[in-house]
């Protein structure tokens, strides 16, 4: 029975493998356990980690730390790729009050921590974990210790202090969100009060009786106009057609347009009446409309595609089809000319059915090659992520230069990438389960190897005063800034609960108390909020965790 003990306590490559994946499985598998209707998630493997550290488990350390960070990486980029395409429009209209709020929890905790440690005997560099813990950032605990590493001190202590302040950093939000409710919402406060999308598509129908557009082409109306729009169809004397842009208008023709809701008022103005059909229900049968043209969705799979402009492709007036709206990541985007395409688009195409198959020949429409992840692309971008987050930063005042080290190169490449990538014609489209399973594998190594770390430790750290100090600490600094935030939100931006609630657990970087807002308020403002402030909540984190480090350390 030797070869079973060598298996698990022998310190060689397959039993290092044995026991992160033992962690693991063990981990997720107890994380979807349900108490009260909360569960911790991937979050047990990091207890699962500590518990087989204060076992007596251990891996070689040179294992233990390459396993580490290229987790952490590997998430951290992964996550990047995720919210970078909703992270520069999240700036856009409710999303610029969103993010000042999600800011302002963001800032009070960092306060808050930066205080307590000047006025209590824990050390800046524990009290940095208490903050990570608190604020369940396990990305901000990488980019912590990886400044820890450069400033030549010891990073266990702050892993002690996460794990130990953790499980109330992620009930303590949903105690806080309980208490506002039960102290500071007013009936209006519940009142649905839906967010203002610029990207959500409107479809209306005009007559044209405006005399000032009376025998203009479709492309000078709208260099005049200032709302975007599309003309997917047009009826001249009972004669269903698809404009392209050089028909001329003229007095009596019927548009049915997409385009905002906002620009709706404006584009009556233009034309001359609107029509009071609802063409927004999703029980419409478009194919029904004339038995010649029909409507199709069609997904970008040609990769020669990508990064292109929709009206360099000239399919309009090429093909006599017309491309009314395109779906992104969820999201149904205008048709605009100046609309850049992506790889894993879904354009909505209207026209004879002959046309749209020649279009189908343009785009792809293969979804089987879809399904391919693009490894290389990912490789790539986490090298650059690498690169930029070794390249010293000199910032007056602090004596060394700041990295943004493992955790803060690769989220920022991976935002730039799901950003801008597909303008220089990038690869950047992965399938929503190859991401997860990148996010999910990245995150359960880091988290498996930074409890199994702390685990030797752990339960005598907590029993000890100190430990319970950190616990306290940890609380004060999850549940003060987001009560604050929540009273101002409610009281002096007006925001209304739902909305409120999805910037605090954006802005926490907690999805367990998402979970618990979205099962109290029967909306889905929570999770729009939400996404609209994690990205630069995660991205500020990751960041502070390293200047509190590098400034008062």
């Amino acid at each position: 029975m030797e070869w079973l003990y060598d298996l698990f306590f022998e310190h060689s490559a397959l039993q290092a493998v044995v026991i992160i994946s033992l962690i693991i499985a063990c981990g997720l598998g107890l994380g979807k356990i349900r108490v009260c209707g909360i569960s911790l998630g991937v979050t047990f493997v990091f207890f699962m980690g500590i518990l087989a550290g204060h076992l007596g488990f251990s891996i070689d350390q040179q294992m233990l730390t390459y396993a580490e960070s290229f987790g952490l990486v590997l998430f951290v980029y992964a996550l990047g790729l995720q919210v970078g395409p909703g992270f520069i429009s999240s700036f856009q209209r409710g999303g610029y009050k969103l993010n000042l709020l999600g800011m302002g929890v963001i800032l009070l905790g960092t306060v808050m921590a930066i205080s307590l440690s000047m006025c209590t005997t824990i050390p800046l560099s524990d009290m940095v974990g208490i903050l990570c813990g608190a604020t369940t950032n396990t990305p901000a605990l990488g980019a912590a210790q990886q400044t820890l590493k450069q400033l030549g001190e010891p990073t266990s202590g702050a892993a002690l202090s996460c794990a130990v302040t953790y499980p109330l950093g992620v009930v303590g939000v949903i105690l806080a969100i309980i208490v506002v409710r039960k102290l500071f919402v007013r009936p209006a406060d519940m009142e649905t009060n839906e967010h203002e999308d610029p990207n959500h598509t409107y479809i209306a129908t005009f007559q044209v009786h405006n005399p000032a557009i009376f025998n203009k082409s479709i492309q000078d109306i709208a260099k005049l106009s200032y709302p975007k729009f599309v003309i997917s169809r047009m009826w001249r004397n009972g004669v269903v057609s698809i404009p392209t842009s050089d028909k001329v208008l003229k007095e009596n023709d019927r548009l049915l347009v997409i385009t905002t809701e906002k620009d709706v008022s404006a584009l009556t103005i233009l034309f001359g009446e609107q029509e009071n059909r609802d063409w927004n229900k999703e029980d419409i049968d478009w194919n029904a409309i004339d038995s010649q043209l029909i409507s199709k969705h069609i997904i970008i799979s040609r990769p020669e595609i990508n990064g292109k402009k929709l009206g360099s492709l000239r399919l309009r007036n090429t093909y006599g089809i017309n491309i009314s709206r395109v779906m992104r990541s969820g999201v149904q985007l205008l048709a605009t000319s100046g609309l850049i395409l992506q790889l894993g688009d879904r354009l909505t195409v209207v026209g004879e059915a002959a046309a749209i198959q020649n279009v189908e020949k343009v785009l792809g429409n293969t979804v089987r090659t879809l399904k391919d992840p693009n490894l290389a692309s990912i490789f790539i971008g986490i090298v650059l992520g690498l690169i930029v987050g070794s390249i010293p930063i000199a910032i007056p005042g602090i004596s060394s230069p700041v990295k943004l080290g493992l955790a803060g190169g690769p989220i920022i490449v991976g935002i730039l990438i799901g950003s801008y990538g597909p303008r220089f014609h990038m690869l950047t489209y992965t399938t929503r389960s190859a991401s997860l399973m990148l996010r999910g594998i990245g995150l359960s190594l880091y988290l498996a190897c930074l409890g199994l770390d702390a685990g030797a430790h752990f339960f005598e750290t907590v029993m000890r005063p100190e430990g319970a100090l950190w616990v306290g600490v940890g609380f004060l600094i999850t549940f003060v800034p987001v009560v604050i935030m929540a009273v101002l939100s409610l009281r002096i931006f007006h925001l209304d609960f739902g909305n409120t609630c999805g910037m605090l657990c954006g802005s926490m970087a907690n999805p367990m108390a998402l979970n618990y807002a979205n099962d109290i308020i029967p909306n889905d403002n929570p999770a729009v909020s939400y996404a609209t402030v994690y990205p630069l909540g995660m991205f500020l984190r990751v960041i502070i965790a390293q200047l509190i480090l590098m400034i008062f350390l």
